[in-house]
């Protein structure tokens, strides 16, 4: 290393150190006092419900048993989501909804950087084999009232975790949808017909390519598909999604 090199390396720790002086490190969770900045202590992360093999080689569905590499849920196995294949971190539980609703709503925009690193690493398997990252937009006034898409915040962030490149306008979100937590399966998929589209200008970002589809919760998986369905018209190759935290309902998978 230069002469420069140690130089720079010798000011950023400094500058870490002053800033834990000043802002002492603390949990993202629980808010204790941890070792370093952008941390979960270890209280809280045995308690994070990780999403790991056996899961559904499709939508990424955690089964109770190992039923083979390539074994698919029931709702896959009837019929496949319209994205490739989907990946999660956690379940979506009391404490990883508290980082996700902390991101979302709570202006902690300092989460997505460690979050991204965790999705980074469930999804190592699809960013492999991935080539751009796309995050689900947000309708320009719900932007405008957030001042951020959290999604866009996790696609950099797993961007720079996995060297792969980000086409943050590539989807747009061209109709704003009413809140889709109350709505059922079916007519989240009714609300969202056709509130997606990628510009004419943008498709040279996604035609032929392997996306990687960013979104912070999995739900009912309504938004996903119609996000996955909207890039593969576009000429996507291939769509595959990585979330943060995916609701796990007794042995019901994604809706759809």
């Amino acid at each position: 290393m230069t002469d420069y090199g140690h130089a720079v390396l010798f000011l950023r720790r400094a500058g870490g150190l002053l800033l834990d002086a000043l802002l002492p490190p603390r949990c993202l969770s629980c808010g204790i006092v941890v070792d370093r900045q952008g941390t979960i202590c270890p209280g809280c992360w045995t308690e994070l419900a990780f999403l790991s093999e056996p899961l559904c080689a499709c939508c990424g569905y955690p089964f109770a048993f190992d039923l083979g590499p390539e074994t698919e849920c029931g709702a896959c196995a009837r019929g496949h989501p319209a994205f490739d294949r989907a990946r999660a971190v956690l379940a979506y539980d009391d404490l990883s909804r508290g980082l996700v609703l902390g991101l979302k709503y709570g202006d902690r925009t300092h989460l997505a950087p460690a979050l991204g690193v965790m999705m980074a690493r469930a999804g190592a398997e699809l960013l492999r084999q991935g080539e751009v990252i796309v995050p689900v937009p947000l309708h320009r006034r719900r932007l405008w009232r957030r001042r951020y898409n959290q999604a866009t915040l996790l696609g950099l962030a797993v961007g720079r975790a996995s060297g792969l490149p980000m086409a943050p306008d590539a989807l747009v979100r061209r109709r704003a949808t009413q809140s889709l937590g109350h709505m059922s399966p079916s007519a989240r998929r009714l609300a969202l017909r056709g509130a997606f589209t990628v510009p004419k200008t943008r498709r040279q970002h996604i035609t032929g390519k392997r996306l990687i589809l960013i979104d912070d919760v999995l739900t009912t998986g309504a938004t996903a598909e119609a996000c996955a369905r909207t890039l593969k018209r576009a000429g996507a190759a291939s769509v595959e999604l990585l979330v943060f935290a995916r609701v796990v309902r007794g042995s019901q998978p994604w809706e759809g």
